[in-house]
């Protein structure tokens, strides 16, 4: 196991209760672990946005959410909040 497949799995293991990961979505986690390690307690939800549309790229190119974080509504903003309490507090962890 990497690195940041370490990080990945810590990532995945801070996730708050009741959220889910997408099907398939270990690259998705190991460009959240990048996250974690470049920015850690300071990424904000714009950056884990980013980090799930180049992943949803290869997925969907097609998603009707493969747009700026600013342009988005609060109800789909507001679906990257799990995954940025998730790489928060694993940065918490590894401080």
């Amino acid at each position: 196991m990497t690195y940041l497949e370490r990080d990945a799995d810590l990532i995945r293991q801070c996730l708050p209760a009741g959220a889910e990961a997408p099907g398939g979505s270990e690259e998705l986690f190991r460009v959240y672990a990048v996250l974690l390690r470049a920015k850690g307690a300071d990424t904000q939800a714009a950056d884990v946005h980013d980090a799930w549309s180049a992943w949803m790229v290869g997925v969907d190119p097609n998603h009707e959410s493969l747009r700026p974080f600013e342009e988005l509504d609060p109800e789909t903003r507001q679906e990257d909040s799990p995954f940025l309490t998730a790489i928060r507090a694993a940065a918490a962890l590894r401080s």
